[in-house]
Parts: C-alpha cells; structure tokens; sequence
C-alpha cells in the first residue's frame, strides 16, 4: 500500500525547527501564501490572531453570520482582509468557501481561536517547498504537544488515527487537527465536500487516494484563548469515521497512489543534491522517511 512521506522533528523542538527552516524563507522561489480562517463568534480572538499574520500575503475570513461583530473586527484590524459572510452550515462549509477564494499559490488553514501559532507557518510552508503537496500538523511528532486536548478527544484521536493508519496504509501520528498548508493547485484535485469538522480528515485521506505527498511537521496546539469550541467529541468523532470508510472507496477516475521504485529514485535524490545551498541547509534538519512501494 502506499506510504505517504514524512516530515519528523528529529529530536527538536518546534521552536529550533523554525529557526532552522528560516533559512528558506528568504529563498527567492518562496511561494506568496493565504491564510484561510473559519469563524463563528471569535471577535476577540482575532485581536489575538490578525496581528500575528503580517507575514502572509493573504488573509481569508469566512464567517458564519456572528453576533459579536467577528467580521467588523477582521476588517478594522486587517483591512486587506477578504471577508466572506455566510449561513453558519459548518467548519468544512466555511474552508471550502475560503479555499475557492484564495489566491497565493500556498493555502495555510488555521483556526481563528488562537490555539494555533503563526509562527510555524513557515515550517508548513518550507515543506511546500520541498516538493509536498499537503503538510499536515501534528501534536504528536516529536516536538509537538498540546495544551488544549481533553482526555477523551485525546483518546478518540488516538483511535481514529490508528484506524487512519490500517484503512489508507500509512503512519500518520494525529487525524484529527486541523493546521494544514497545501498547494492551491491541488484543491480542485482533492473534490472536498465535508461541511463539518470532518473536512480535515476528508482532506487528508483524499490527498491520498489522489497519489499527493504529504507531510506531517511537529506542531503545539495551544489553549483556545476565550470562548467555547465549537466542536462535539461524539457527533464529529462519528462524522470522522464515516468520512475514512467512505474514503476508502476509492473512485475508479482516481489514479492509484504511488511511491516511485528504487531506480527511479536515485535521479530525484541527485537533484535534492544539487539544490541551492540555502535549501539544503534547511534539509539537513529533517528526516525524511519513504517506505518502498
């Protein structure tokens, strides 16, 4: 079955990480990147988050009709923002609405109560530019954590991530989070339909369903700053679980995943080889790990 690659924290900390994928930052080839975020009642921890996004080009509010004045706020404090309004039908309904109206070549999905740090958007991104088509957070990579997640959730992910692991053939660490970065050439590929919170695994198993490489990179979920989630452990779990065995009837139009055999390989790591000098130090940090197909 095919093995996804990637991307592990090799005994650092996210914050070391960071500081060593700056390097390709300042790379020329560095893609322009929109921020999509989702938004029901968050006014006030958008005062938070929009003042840590002044490094992407592009900031996506979609917000699902709110009563404390979420978009007026996203406005006055980004006043580049594009703001959607519409009826509140869902988490996924609102990242599909702001993935259609992204224009930088990287979308990076982050959610507005502040239990995401921008400051790893970069991480994200770098593997972008590594060639991945999809990096996927994880709280459970080594440098990773979480301050937020409750027992069950913990153990309900836990659960739907090792069944992840046995229908789709992979080694993924953490399903169910939703800080991801992908290419926005890709969306139409992946034919997103989720409405709920359950668009982050449909995303994630349809990436592979679809032959995309993806790429998971240690992150640390922080507390949501003010208000109450938005999200049920059962009803959502259960609409998580539907999502994987639908998925896993992979339509016939679909090409098979691939992972390309060992004589085909060596060119592709000869030309890692010889990328620029900046690039490859940001490399040198990670461990890149490619089962055979």
């Amino acid at each position: 079955m095919h093995e996804p690659d990637f991307f592990h924290g090799a005994g650092v900390r996210t914050g070391a990480l960071l500081h060593h994928l700056d390097i390709a930052r300042h790379r020329t080839s560095w893609p322009t990147v929109t921020a999509v975020i989702p938004t029901l009642n968050e006014a006030a921890n958008l005062r938070w988050l929009l003042p840590r996004l002044a490094g992407v080009d592009e900031v996506v509010v979609v917000d699902g009709e709110s009563a404390d004045g979420t978009a007026d706020v996203a406005r006055r404090l980004r006043p580049d923002a594009v703001v959607i309004s519409q009826p509140p039908a869902g988490k996924g309904a609102a990242m599909r609405a702001g993935f259609r109206a992204a224009t930088s070549d990287v979308i990076v999905a982050i959610d507005a109560d502040g239990s995401m740090d921008p400051r790893e958007i970069d991480a994200f991104v770098a593997l972008i530019c590594c060639g991945f088509d999809v990096v996927k957070g994880s709280r459970y990579c080594v440098g990773g954590g979480s301050d937020d997640l409750t027992l069950l959730r913990r153990a309900g992910n836990l659960w739907l991530t090792r069944l992840a692991n046995v229908l789709y053939g992979v080694r993924w660490t953490d399903l169910c989070y939703g800080y991801i970065a992908l290419r926005r050439s890709v969306v139409d590929r992946l034919g997103l339909a989720a409405d709920g919170f359950e668009i982050e695994t449909e995303l994630c198993v349809n990436a592979v369903t679809t032959g995309l490489r993806i790429a998971e990179v240690p992150s640390h979920e922080l507390d949501r700053r003010s208000g109450v989630s938005k999200l049920n452990a059962a009803r959502d779990g259960l609409r998580v679980l539907r999502t994987m065995v639908q998925g896993r009837r992979r339509p016939a139009n679909r090409p098979r995943p691939r992972t390309a055999p060992p004589h085909e390989r060596a060119p592709r790591e000869r030309a890692a080889l010889e990328r620029p000098a900046r690039e490859r130090a940001a490399l040198e940090q990670v461990h890149l790990e490619e089962a055979p197909g």
